[in-house]
């Protein structure tokens, strides 16, 4: 699979194959969380398909190194000095220390990434542990003059370059509507499109975390961490970076801009985005009040790997709308799997020709454009083909290292849930098939023996709209 993985660039606007700077090795970098609040479904999603794509490239044999960043400083709602600092609204929403707020949460966020099965980056920087990395990225721009003081504060100057606006091809106007449409004009900019790199004057004068700079005592741009923490532990070079649709502008633009103008030449090559996730009002957002978290869906009864499966069935560019009518048939479609794979004897030689052929079309699946939905189907397939179990349970086992849906061990546990043996299980799935059969052939006689000649070893069934359910009574 080396050199055949394939996925959509947003910078170029196109699907390229995947080719690292350096041979077999892949710098990745993902926007982390701002830990102010618990994450909610919808952020998780992009973490989740972050994830199948480090998984992926391992999978094909490649060494990567991730990197991800916590933000626990200063990220405003804007990048003017306007709108709620989120560190801070969550302090007061809390009465506690942005510091305390700011452990809390990211211990929350990978407590939920741990239940999604979300492997922890390489690398997790604090951007509170990088304040003289800024300042020192920020004495370079402005020695380049790629940078300019003004009202106390540091802006970079998007003047200066040739291409400010790398990832879209509408124009400047139209790209600054809706996002700062809502936002006081900074009378300090010389241009609309400036950002602010360090902050000495700022509207939130109990702004908790300050830090000594040559410009006074203040606090960084939410964009300059990005910058500085992925090429302090990946170099001038990256492969990968990663985050949601809503990074692109202005953050990610902001990024290459003060990154590349640091570093004098391109870098990163490729830049992979995950689209939203919805339900039935539109967006998802910690803004709304009440938002769906995995403790919620916990609580509701859902397995948080039901959400993985539910995330994995849709392609990764694609909207996704959320509704729990659609976790339920998940959550069924999820048990049936991880039954039929626990009704598989680990007996006898893996056939390696089999072998090979399910996991060449499995790579192939992830490898046009991160296609799990394929992938997932090309398991369904195997499962059904003609080869002995030994060898579909070793390509199950090799499926998972990307899926990661615990489908070995998952069906383990429904056995220590229900009390159900495999040989027992075996028998109520054929009977279950045999009473479909009565009632397609409108033997309801039949059909209605069967139910009670299990209701007699103790299985009560159930006619659903995903399907029969059952459970020992």
């Amino acid at each position: 699979m080396e050199n055949k993985l394939s996925f959509y660039n947003t910078l170029s606007r196109k699907v390229e194959q995947f080719i690292p700077n350096e041979d077999g090795k892949v710098a990745m970098y993902t926007c982390g969380p701002t830990v102010y609040h618990f994450a909610h479904i919808g952020n998780l999603r992009s973490y989740i398909m972050e994830d199948v794509l480090e998984k992926t490239l391992r999978y094909a044999g490649y060494d990567v190194k991730r990197v991800m960043n916590i933000t626990d400083v200063g990220h405003l709602s804007s990048d003017a000095d306007t709108g709620e600092d989120k560190m801070l609204k969550g302090a007061k929403r809390e009465h506690k220390t942005v510091m305390e707020i700011a452990k809390f949460y990211t211990d929350a966020f990978f407590a939920d990434c741990a239940k999604l099965n979300i492997k922890t980056p390489d690398v997790v920087e604090p951007a509170t542990n990088c304040i003289s990395e800024f300042i020192h990225m920020i004495e370079v721009l402005l020695e380049k003059d790629y940078a300019y003081e003004s009202g106390g504060n540091i802006y970079f100057d998007t003047s200066k370059l040739t291409d400010y606006y790398v990832f879209s091809s509408q124009s400047e106007k139209e790209l600054l509507v809706g996002v700062r449409d809502d936002v006081e004009a900074d009378d300090n900019k010389k241009n609309p499109s400036d950002f602010v790199l360090w902050f000495t004057k700022s509207k939130f004068d109990d702004q908790e975390l300050k830090w000594d700079s040559p410009w006074g005592v203040g606090y960084p741009g939410w964009h300059i961490e990005c910058s500085c923490i992925s090429m302090k532990h990946l170099g001038e070079y990256m492969d990968i970076h990663c985050g949601g649709v809503d990074n692109i502008f202005p953050h990610h633009t902001n990024e290459i801009a003060q990154s590349e103008a640091y570093v004098g030449h391109k870098w990163c090559n490729y830049w992979f985005h995950v689209h939203h996730l919805n339900d039935k009002s539109g967006k998802m957002s910690k803004s709304k009040g009440d938002f769906l978290t995995v403790s919620l869906i916990e609580s509701k009864g859902y397995n948080p790997l039901v959400y993985r499966m539910f995330c994995l069935q849709s392609h990764y560019r694609k909207p996704l709308e959320f509704s729990y009518e659609v976790l339920d048939n998940v959550t069924a479609a999820y048990d049936k799997l991880v039954r039929k794979i626990g009704s598989l004897k680990e007996d006898g030689a893996v056939e390696e020709a089999k072998f090979a052929e399910y996991r060449a079309q499995f790579e192939a699946a992830l490898g046009n454009d991160l296609n799990t939905s394929s992938a997932i189907t090309v398991l369904y397939d195997m499962l059904k083909a003609d080869m002995n179990d030994a060898t579909k349970i070793a390509l199950v086992k090799s499926f998972d290292e990307v899926l990661s849906l615990d489908l070995m061990a998952a069906h383990a546990k429904l056995e220590a849930d229900n009390g159900v043996d495999a040989e027992l299980e075996a028998y109520v799935l054929a009977k279950i098939e045999e009473r479909k059969a009565a009632k397609k052939e409108k033997d309801f006689a039949k059909a209605d023996a069967i139910r009670n000649e299990l209701l007699e070893k103790g299985i009560v069934i159930e006619d659903t709209r995903e399907g029969v359910k059952w459970k020992k009574a």
